[in-house]
């Protein structure tokens, strides 16, 4: 497995980082405290990432198996109180009839850990892909998420786990609703980082 930034997510070998942050991400406001990836959206975990989103829930067993295996090498396991599937506004969870990033938890080996669904999106955004920059990014998700009422994270330590992590800004955007709301530390498991630069 290749050496990549605890911050951001990108393949960046130990030697090319500074305070724990790589050249990419160097200067960026990030607000999770630390990544824990699978690998790059490339090649075949792409295809599965794609297919797994569209359908093809059988291949919960390798991705599941791949994401634990991220989660076990990140670093931050044992912190770990709750963790939260970064979740789809409800219109696009009824037309899709599942939240991937939920399907994948419940592959995680970490018994003692709570899932928790009380972060949601309160506001239905563009798809992502489509946007064409980062700062599009991040202003489609600005304010689209929100904790549950009477819900408290204060102090505590919450892992939230996705697919595949673009620009970050929908991570970043979870990262901070859940801060706001109390929590310490929000760690970030993904299958796959894009973007990477080749």
């Amino acid at each position: 497995m290749a050496d990549y930034c605890r911050r951001c997510g990108q393949d960046a070998g130990r030697a090319a980082q500074l305070e724990g942050a790589c050249p990419d991400c160097q200067g960026k406001t990030i607000h999770f405290d630390q990544i824990a990836r699978a690998g790059l959206y490339a090649h075949s975990l792409q295809h599965m990432i794609v297919a797994f989103k569209n359908g093809k829930t059988e291949l919960d067993k390798i991705l599941g198996f791949l994401a634990d295996a991220a989660l076990q090498g990140g670093g931050f396991r044992d912190e770990i109180e709750f963790f939260i599937p970064v979740p789809l506004h409800w219109s696009r969870r009824l037309a899709r009839g599942y939240n991937q990033s939920h399907i994948l938890i419940n592959k995680l080996k970490n018994p003692t850990v709570k899932i928790s669904t009380d972060l949601v999106r309160i506001r239905r955004t563009k798809t992502q892909p489509r946007m064409a920059s980062p700062a599009a990014r991040a202003r489609n998700v600005a304010g689209a998420f929100a904790v549950r009422d009477r819900h408290n994270f204060t102090g505590r330590t919450i892992c939230l786990v996705d697919d595949i992590k673009t620009t970050g800004a929908t991570l970043n955007e979870c990262a901070k609703t859940l801060k706001n709301a109390g929590a310490a530390k929000v760690f970030a498991l993904v299958l796959a980082v894009a973007g990477q630069k080749m």
